[in-house]
């Protein structure tokens, strides 16, 4: 495959610093707003409940299965599958409402069998997002101890930034689609900020070795520079895990594509977040602020 070569281009993008900052600033609010308001739609493994996964002998409708289930109540929801499959989620765990369900498809629909069952309680639903987000927390902790060591403390916290808004945006992407949150979301989240997290230390690796250009050029066509040297790369690695992200999201099926959505929208704020957000802020906080190499 041919890869992308920027290593004669000089794209001035210190120049718009703070309109990057600004448009990445409006992203954010927007997800806080929806995840205040809408919330996030967490999977059985999260909000505890039930999840029944049906069979049915012949394809059914799933506007069909909603309105056979409509007046069972108890919060039912239904979810179809591109295998023909169709998920039923509840809060409750209990033996007869499973029974009442079935007997009511059953009645309508004929051969309707059990595919999968998971029952998860409240309490372990809670410990499970603690726990999500103490494992989120703590890897971003590393990795701002790890830069401030291996680099500077402001590349550090720029890093950070770039990934608590690659975090942020993802999840707002998933509160405004309403596509399930479930562990394997909190391993795609894990996964982005690795994956960012390299493309940033790419770039702010460049940027540490031509530092001691700093009094010559001046910090933003210092920044500037780095970022054009390593453009290439940035471009063609994230290219090249594009392409089977999207494979997955458009072929994979329904349960797979829900964790390539998550990977998308990630790929996107993190490579963007690498190029201009991580290497904004090091510009603009030294502006504000210079400091000795």
């Amino acid at each position: 495959m041919a890869t992308f070569d920027a290593s004669k281009l000089n794209i001035p993008f210190m120049k718009y610093r703070k309109f990057y900052m600004l448009l990445s600033g409006a992203l954010i609010v927007l997800s806080l707003v929806l995840l205040a308001t809408k919330g996030l739609n967490y999977s059985v493994d999260f909000s505890g409940g039930v999840s029944l996964q049906l069979k049915f002998g012949s394809p059914a409708d799933i506007g069909a299965v909603r309105e056979a289930i409509g007046g069972v109540g108890h919060g039912l929801e239904a979810q179809a599958f591109e295998d023909g499959s169709i998920r039923i989620r509840y809060a409750e765990s209990d033996d007869a409402l499973q029974e009442q369900i079935l007997q009511i498809l059953r009645d309508k629909f004929g051969d309707v069998t059990i595919q999968q069952i998971d029952n998860v309680g409240p309490a372990v639903g809670a410990e499970l997002r603690r726990q999500a987000a103490v494992a989120i927390s703590l890897s971003i902790v590393a990795i701002l101890i790890y830069m401030a060591f291996r680099f500077r403390f402001r590349f550090g916290v720029a890093a950070v930034a770039a990934l608590v808004h690659d975090s942020l945006i993802m999840l707002g992407a998933y509160s405004l689609t309403g596509r399930e949150v479930g562990t394997s979301f909190i391993a795609a989240v894990l996964t982005v900020i690795g994956y960012s997290l390299n493309d940033t230390i790419v770039i702010l690796d460049r940027v540490r070795e031509n530092w001691n250009q700093i009094h010559s050029v001046g910090v933003l066509p210092l920044i500037n520079n780095s970022v054009n040297q390593t453009l290439s790369r940035t471009i063609n690695t994230s290219l090249t895990t594009l392409l089977p992200v999207l494979a997955m999201f458009f072929l994979g099926g329904e349960v797979i594509s829900n964790l390539a959505f998550a990977f998308l929208v990630g790929i996107v704020a993190g490579t963007y977040s690498s190029i201009f957000i991580a290497s904004s802020m090091v510009a603009e906080w030294y502006l504000r602020k210079p400091e000795k190499r």
